[in-house]
């Protein structure tokens, strides 16, 4: 399955005899999944099976769904009308009004009421069903599509933002032993001081020396990095729903990212920290968009 975005189009139109029938339907981003219907009355029975063809396609994402239905363009509402019911209300109420003495007014829009109408509405369900039934699939097809092109789109984007992070993590990389030797160069400097002010026990101030080092060491935050790097580049050429996915790998990275960052008094690396979290949240915002 190719990555989505979950925003898409689709739409379709299917026409018979007497009626056209189109679907549009649209999709934006969404935690779970929402769709909405708004159609004619006369096919409401008709939207628990569409929303499950819908179901059975889509994983997640807020779904608008619009059915029209009008008459073809070579049929209108006369064409329905019973020429043998407007014939017996014209000749029953004419002696009604006749001793009445009253002037009617007509409308010949006023013998469009359903009681004037042709009784075929089972065979016009049957017709607009088929219709319905043919555009929708058609727009369910269309929207994939939609989202696929965009989904291609968006790992493009991602696969960029993961390109500027690993060229800023290289510059933790490269300065991370830099770093450690330079904080233990200080440290030492600083007793130094301290031997010519105060007894001090080496044995004890060796200890504390070590564990502070091992304390600000971000060799095991790297080493972590590039296990989540490598995950994220595989999950970016799965066919996999990655979505949810990528939300979690952000996290992980933000989580190291974070703590090199916290640890590190270092220009060079507190730099390309800031730079590494800024495409992380670049990413987690695209991730977004993604089934």
């Amino acid at each position: 399955m190719t990555a989505q975005s979950m925003t898409g189009f689709g739409q379709s139109v299917s026409q018979s005899e007497n009626f056209v029938v189109s679907v549009e339907m649209k999709s934006v981003n969404n935690r779970f999944k929402d769709i909405r219907f708004k159609m004619p009355s006369t096919l409401n029975s008709h939207e628990i099976e569409l929303k499950k063809e819908m179901t059975d396609t889509f994983s997640r994402g807020s779904f608008d769904v619009y059915v029209n239905v009008k008459r073809a363009e070579n049929k209108n509402r006369f064409d329905d009308l019973d020429e043998k019911k407007v014939s017996q209300f014209i000749q029953k109420v004419a002696g009604m009004i006749k001793a009445e003495g009253v002037t009617p007014t007509l409308s010949m829009t006023d013998l469009l009421r359903s009681e004037f109408l042709i009784e075929q509405d089972e065979v016009n369900q049957d017709d607009l069903s088929g219709l319905l039934f043919s555009s929708f699939k058609a727009a369910v097809v269309e929207l994939k599509k939609s989202r696929e092109s965009e989904g291609e789109k968006l790992i493009k984007v991602l696969e960029k933002h993961l390109d500027n992070y690993k060229t800023q993590f290289k510059v933790v990389e490269g300065n991370a032993e830099h770093f450690k030797s330079n904080v233990e160069e200080k440290l030492k400097k600083r007793v130094d001081e301290y031997k010519a002010l105060v007894n001090v026990d080496q044995s004890r101030l060796l200890q504390e020396v070590v564990f502070y080092l091992e304390k600000i060491d971000i060799h095991e935050e790297i080493n972590r990095i590039h296990s989540h790097l490598e995950k994220f580049e595989n999950l970016l050429k799965s066919n996999n729903d990655v979505g949810r996915q990528i939300d979690f790998l952000v996290q992980e990275l933000g989580r190291e990212t974070n703590t090199i960052g916290s640890k590190s008094t270092m220009k060079e690396i507190s730099d390309a920290v800031v730079q590494m979290k800024l495409q992380l949240e670049k990413m987690r915002e695209q991730g977004l968009n993604i089934e």
